[in-house]
Parts: C-alpha cells; structure tokens; sequence
C-alpha cells in the first residue's frame, strides 16, 4: 500500500478544490482510506506532498506520437534530432528530436510533464498495425488511437446508397467492423470527403458538396456518422477535424458544421486552426468570439484548442489537400501519401516566429479560446502536436493562461499589428489550478469516456501526478515532484526512475463481424493486401484493455 499525505489534492471530478487530503492506493487503484488497528504493522509507503499540488496523471486527447506519418516526418526531417539528443540513464533508453521525439523519448517528456494516458489522433485501419507498434514502443503510457473513417471508400459507397433501415444497418455493421479490425478507440474523421474530392481534382468541398463518385455531401456524412456512434454507444463521440482547416473565413463553415450537429455530442479538434475570419485582403482575423460564444451556449460541444507555439514545428495531417497548399504556399519541404482507399497524408516542417503577423494572430487566437470559453469542461489543452507545437510546451502554455501579466509580456513580442485583428489584450482571466486540472486532466478523461482516468476517488487508476506549489507555474508544471502510473513511482524531481509498459486501449462494439459480400468484392478488387491480413489479431496488442461500449 501507499499513502499519499498533506497534499493539496485537485480532483475536479469529484468536487475537491485543494482541499489537504491523503490519497490512498492499492493494487494499482485509488482505495478509501483503509482502518487498521493500532497495533497494525502492515507495510505502508508513504509520500509527503506537503507544499504540492496533488493530481491525476495528465490525459492527452490529442497528439500525433505513433504511426506511418510520423515515422516519415522523422526521416524527412533530421535536423529535427541533430541538438536535441537525450543520453540513456540507467532506468531509460536514450532518444532524439525535438517536435517529433523518437519513441521512447516521447513516453519518457510526456512522463515527465505528469502525463499517463495518451491517444494518437488520426490512424488508417490499414496501417493500424503499425501504430500499435509504435505505441507499444512508446514507454510509461497507457495509449489507444482513433481509427480514420472520413473518406474511407467502403464509408462513401455505404453512404451513397438509398436511404433506409438496411443501409443504416450496414454503416453501423461497417464502422463497427473497422474499430474492431483496426484495434481503434474512436471514429475519427478529416476534412469529411475533401481527401477523396481532391483525389478526383476537385477543390475544397463545403458542406453540400457532392464527393465523387458517390454523390455524398460532407453533412450527410457527418449527420449519419454522429448518430451511428451514438448507436454503438461509443466511449468518445465522432472527433472532428473539420472542412477548410486553416483558410481565411473559416469560422464560418465551423459554425455552420456546429449548427448541423446541434444536440448531438462531438469533440472538435484543434479549434484554433478553424477559428479564422477574413480580412478585406483575404488574411486572417480572430473568429474566436464568435466560437466562443456558440460553444458557452451549447455544453453539447467539447473542443481541444491546437494552440500555437512559436519556434519550429512539423506539421502532419491526414488533411493531404491542406498540406499540399502549405507546402505550395511556403515553398517547404513536403511528403505526401494516398493511403490506398481510406485516407491521405501530408507532412510540412514549419516555423512559427511572432514577428510573423499571420503567427502571431494564430498564437493570439488559441489563447483567446482557452480564455473565452467560460466551461472549461468544453476545451482542453493541446498543441495539436507536433502541428502547432510539441507538447512539451504545455507548462509554457499553463503559464500564459495563469499569469495575466506574463500574457501581456509575450503579447508585446509579437508582431504590433497583431493587435487589430484579435481581442486577446482586452482578456484578463486567470485560469485557477482547479481549471488546470480540467483542462489537462478531468475534461478529456470525461470526454473519452476513461472513467477510471483524470480522477483520484475510489476504483480509479492511480495514476498520480505531485507539483511542488510555486508562483512561476511554468517551472512547476515543468518539473512534477513524483508522478505514479498505476501506483508505482516512475518520475522523481522532473526523472524517470523506472521504465514500465502501458496499456493499450480500445473499444469493440457490437456488429457484424465481417464486411458483406459485395464490400469484401471492392476490398479484393482495390487493396494490395488480403482482407484475412486486414485486421489486428488480438495476439499483436500488448497488454490490452478494451473499453466497454456502456
């Protein structure tokens, strides 16, 4: 057993607001505080956190750490490893790189930061297998990912047939069979029909643009989508990447998508990038009030806010129309792929500088939704890494929304005209360290439907994450004091001191448990493999832990 004592426990879920509570933990859980006789000599570790702040282990609902795309922006991008090289120590692996670290070196600085659970954003089913090679690579983590579906041709064919119970039925069958094949946690889609649209050289595709061949509209897509998740009682709603990613204006089709989904639960990604308003030139202005204020009306709704982080960062996305433009529009080196009949991708190594005005209007718009959305229930932290930002910039990140006057510094270092197209020095907000323990913590645990994660009561996993209390919350939240991942200690004073395997995690829904006759046809006529060498065999996932559909 092990006891944690005189700690200011922040523990949103449960009401607890640095209260001085001890944490008790046994068998890898939080257990109630346990009654011994006096003369009990049980052996009980113990942990002073006095002066600390005591919290769940960090949850990270957004990142792009394992898979394909990341291992071709590691090739693509050595620079990337050349001053940034970790030596081994005698409880890790040595490692490299700075916005796209190597395996064990991203497991090791999330650690280091408090975190304990983390999902990849956006997976092929067809290249599943190898990001659940990366993620079981990737130490000290519990990790799942979410499997890509948004111009999927299987998806796109089912969708385009007339409308009835049966076709609803198969698209339930389908997107069932593709979580369970892929080993995915959620449905995940990007730019819905615009990666098969420009495949067929066709522009960028707005809501009621027919996608070729098929005829289906990205908001019928999305409408029938959202209500099959819904169906299966999936643990995390449709998490979306919507239309025009990064485009002047495109807070508009933002809002238009959220109006189309209005009562239905869905998770936004990476609300800044779709936060743009236009400029009589055609650049870009903040349309974060007007995100802001759709979502303080409608709890329905959770975001991750893709801040941005100055200096270099590589970008990547399944959004391969979107990265081509990047690449066109910089002049940077570029890859890009067409994964078979499910997806693209695309990778663009960028620097992101304050002198910049473009930068500097992005920079000041993810702080401007963190600020504005007054539920912090309904955005989290993120960096959309390692498009926006790595995410070891996350105490840098809590610091700027805690310290109003440290944000009115950085603010003085961007470019001045940023000023005229954001409201961002007009916010004086201060986030408490109960809203940080949201934002990072409780909010995505909740979101993803991990309900023994992001909480310390009783029954949760015990993964805990201490902070010494200091005025400078960068350096606080840069350094933990301890971190436990299922109860054992595996960072001490910012180290990693011992090296344990993570969890996988994902979702098997009910459904049928194999494609229909004329699906497994196109599957034998269009993929380069097999459908018998389609699917993640059980034996393949490590430690795995599914996820109820409840």
């Amino acid at each position: 057993m092990l006891k944690i004592i005189n700690g200011q426990v922040y523990d949103p879920a449960n009401g607890v607001r640095g209260e001085l509570k001890d944490i008790c933990i046994e068998g890898g859980k939080i257990i109630a505080e346990p009654h011994f006789p006096q003369n009990h000599k049980g052996d009980i570790e113990v942990i002073d956190a006095a002066g600390c702040a005591v919290m769940p282990g960090g949850v990270e609902i957004h990142s792009h750490l394992a898979g394909p795309k990341v291992n071709t922006a590691r090739m693509m991008c050595p620079e990337d490893h050349y001053d940034h090289v970790h030596s081994k120590t005698l409880a890790t692996r040595s490692g490299t790189g700075y916005t796209i670290p190597s395996t064990f070196l991203t497991g090791q600085l999330y650690s280091r930061l408090g975190y304990t659970t983390v999902f990849e954003a956006a997976v092929p089913a067809l290249l599943a297998r190898h990001a659940h090679e990366e993620l079981q690579d990737t130490p000290l983590l519990d990790a799942g990912f979410f499997t890509l579906m948004g111009n999927n041709y299987m998806m796109m064919k089912v969708l385009g047939e007339p409308e009835s119970e049966k076709r609803k039925e198969r698209l339930r069958d389908l997107v069932a069979w593709l979580l369970r094949s892929s080993k995915g946690y959620a449905v995940k889609i990007v730019n819905p029909g615009g990666i098969e649209s420009w495949k067929w050289s066709q522009g960028s595709v707005n809501l009621d643009t027919p996608v070729p061949p098929f005829g289906v509209t990205p908001r019928r897509m999305l409408l029938e989508l959202v209500d099959v998740v819904e169906e299966l009682h999936l643990p995390h709603p449709i998490h979306l990447h919507s239309n025009h990613l990064g485009e002047a204006g495109n807070v508009q089709t933002t809002l238009e998508t959220m109006r189309t989904l209005e009562g239905r639960r869905v998770h936004l990604t990476h609300m800044q990038f779709h936060s743009y308003g236009a400029t009589k030139k055609g650049g870009i202005a903040s349309g974060a009030p007007q995100i802001a204020e759709y979502l303080n009306q409608h709890p329905e709704f959770t975001c991750d806010a893709g801040q941005i982080v100055f200096g270099p960062v590589t970008t990547m996305t399944a959004d391969s129309p979107m990265q081509f433009h990047l690449h066109q529009l910089t002049g940077n080196k570029w890859a890009n792929a067409d994964v078979e009949m499910e997806s693209g991708a695309g990778i663009v190594p960028l620097i992101y500088r304050p002198s910049n005005l473009v930068n500097a209007i992005q920079w000041s718009i993810g702080l401007e939704l963190l600020l504005l959305v007054k539920n912090p229930w309904q955005i989290f932290l993120t960096t959309d890494h390692p498009n926006a930002g790595p995410f070891t910039a996350y105490p840098q990140i809590i610091r700027l929304l805690m310290d109003a006057d440290y944000r009115r510094a950085r603010m003085a270092e961007l470019n001045p005209k940023a000023v005229r197209y954001t409201c961002l020095a007009e916010l004086d907000r201060e986030y408490t360290l109960d809203e940080i323990a949201i934002i990072t913590r409780a909010g995505p645990a909740k979101a993803l439907g991990l309900y023994r994660k992001g909480h310390l009561g009783v029954d949760a996993d015990a993964d805990v994450a201490i902070y010494r209390l200091q005025q400078d919350k960068e350096a606080m939240f840069s350094r933990p004091a301890y971190v436990l991942k299922d109860g054992e200690v595996i960072v001490r004073e910012g180290q990693v001191i011992k090296n344990v395997r993570g969890r996988t995690l994902f979702v098997q829904p009910e459904g049928s448990q194999k494609l229909p006759p004329d699906l497994a046809d196109d599957f034998a006529k269009f993929y380069s493999i097999a459908l018998s060498n389609f699917a993640v065999e059980e034996e393949y996932v490590e430690r795995p832990e599914v996820i109820p559909c409840i």
